[in-house]
């Protein structure tokens, strides 16, 4: 049951005063209360229970999200699934889908203001930062919207006489969305946009720790003329819901993003049944500078890969490789660059690092700077817990920086999901390349060099999914994402995305008599 020293915000049924999350003058803080979206209505979640969204900048409860298990997992997947199957959706043409898309779109747009806000509210990503993130979100619908009339099937000249053999791309069925805390709503977009525009039906599962702007996104699509159950959205923790959606016999397919071990269950209990999975997992991702570089455009492509979003991307460029010549320089201009840094409250246009999103991650970034110093690294910046004014006991950490790193360390190996560089020094060409490709994970690698030639040799050469040359974090509807090695497979963005939820059908006509196949035999 809800705490009894806060007021409660109905959210879908409109009770109460307008929520914000902040308090009211002489009152208790004011929180929001949401319900699951199933089958396009509001429902209280099955066992009647909520839990507590924390606001990272504060650290104070401001949202309860409603804990969902195995009942509310079968009521979404059954809402899905009759939506999948019933005769207007499957009467539904891939271009009446792409318009559908396109008011999704258009709703997003007039909502980015409201919705933002809320987000940075649940995960402490910082506003500034959000608000051009959610303006590019209805391009994804937009994208997907142009593509879903596109993907032709072929007419295969096949080597048999008499017949005429055609292949057409179908939807999976129901497909199950679960996506993570440090961009939610950006995650569900790469997700239910090319779904639904290959005619699947959805349930979005996001993460226990940042569910509110998703569950917001819901209530914009009732009126966007999605139908009932094309979409539905179901809350709580990976352990309970997530495991029942994950092992549902009705879903066809798994579109996950998170961390490894979260990907390595949902790929095992998938396999159970065989169904389809695409996995967007965790990196470690490179950056290479070599002397020749424009080294103020590195330093700021650098401080953009890990320092803008807190380290807390899954392709944070979490390693520092410099040549030799420039090493010292660069981490001295890099530390210049760093040290005067704004840390304090998201919402504030003045902050320039915000919070760590979770208790649990903030003592697990604090765990690997203290290890680091163990090991022998040199912290050269940063490495404490930050306490900013007027942020009472948020979870803030200092942007940090350690050189002296060798390969056998924990923080050159292990993704740590904040705020942490781990430098070192390379000689040559392929020393760089060694390094760049010594780790389990392979999602993304920035090389920064004049020499276009040795810049290109290098992206053929990295294993990763995503290389920038003299650029760093760059995401766009049109390309695909998605990694090499334990950083998942599959694709998401881009055409390819499409295709990851739709099958292929190969349909054989006859153009003659069929003759027989024991001709000795009479008629």
């Amino acid at each position: 049951m809800p705490p009894q020293d806060h007021h409660f915000v109905d959210i879908e049924r409109g009770s109460g005063p307008e929520a914000t999350g902040s308090t009211t003058s002489g009152a208790s803080p004011v929180m929001r209360k949401y319900r699951n979206f199933v089958g396009g209505r509001w429902i209280d979640p099955a066992s009647g229970e909520w839990f507590e969204s924390f606001n990272p900048a504060s650290g104070q409860a401001w949202a309860l999200i409603p804990k969902g298990g195995v009942a509310d997992a079968d009521r979404a997947v059954e809402a899905a699934s009759a939506t999948f199957q019933s005769s207007s959706w499957r009467a539904m043409t891939p271009t009446a889908r792409g318009a559908m898309l396109r008011r999704i779109a258009t709703m997003l747009e007039q909502r980015i203001e409201e919705i933002a806000p809320i987000e940075t509210r649940d995960n402490g990503k910082r506003l500034v930062e959000v608000i051009p993130q959610f303006r590019y979100l209805p391009e994804y619908f937009h994208y997907y919207a142009g593509l879903a009339d596109k993907i032709e099937g072929s007419v295969i000249p096949v080597d048999v006489p008499n017949v005429f053999n055609y292949t057409r791309h179908e939807p999976l069925g129901v497909v199950v969305a679960i996506t993570p805390w440090n961009s939610p709503l950006m995650i569900a977009a790469w997700k239910l946009a090319p779904a639904l525009a290959a005619g699947n039906t959805v349930v979005l599962k996001p993460s226990e720790h940042a569910s509110a702007s998703t569950l917001e996104f819901a209530r914009l699509l009732e009126q966007s003329g999605l139908p009932p159950g094309a979409l539905n959205v179901v809350t709580g923790f990976g352990a309970d819901i997530g495991a029942a959606l994950v092992s549902h016999p009705d879903v066809a397919k798994i579109t996950f993003t998170g961390s490894e071990v979260g990907g390595q269950r949902v790929a095992a209990a998938a396999a159970a049944d065989l169904k389809r999975v695409t996995l967007e997992l965790g990196g470690k991702s490179p950056q290479i500078v070599f002397d020749d570089a424009d080294l103020d455009s590195a330093v700021h492509g650098v401080i953009s890969g890990i320092f803008v979003s807190l380290g807390q991307s899954c392709i944070a460029g979490s390693r520092l490789l410099l040549q030799d010549g420039i090493h010292d320089r660069f981490v001295e201009r890099l530390v210049s660059a760093m040290r005067d840094i704004r840390i304090g409250d998201p919402l504030d246009p003045e902050t320039e690092v915000g919070p760590i999103a979770t208790e649990a991650q903030h003592a697990k970034v604090l765990g690997f700077i203290e290890r680091a110093r163990r090991d022998g690294a040199r912290c050269v910046l940063g490495g404490n817990a930050a306490r900013p004014a007027r942020c009472g006991a948020g979870w803030f950490v200092e942007p940090t920086i350690f050189t002296d790193v060798q390969p056998q360390m924990e923080l050159f190996r292990e993704e740590v999901f904040g705020p942490v560089l781990a430098v070192m020094r390379f000689r040559n060409e392929d020393e760089a390349l060694r390094l760049a490709n010594d780790t389990k994970y392979g999602l993304a690698a920035g090389v920064w060099t004049r020499d276009t030639a040795r810049g290109i040799r290098l992206a053929d050469r990295i294993a990763a999914g995503t290389v920038y040359l003299n650029s760093y974090r760059s995401v766009s509807a049109l390309s695909p994402i998605g990694g090499y090695k334990h950083s998942g497979y599959g694709r998401e963005n881009g055409v390819d995305a499409i295709r990851e939820f739709m099958q292929v059908k190969s349909v054989w006509v006859g153009l003659g008599a069929v003759p027989n196949p024991f001709p000795r035999r009479s008629e």
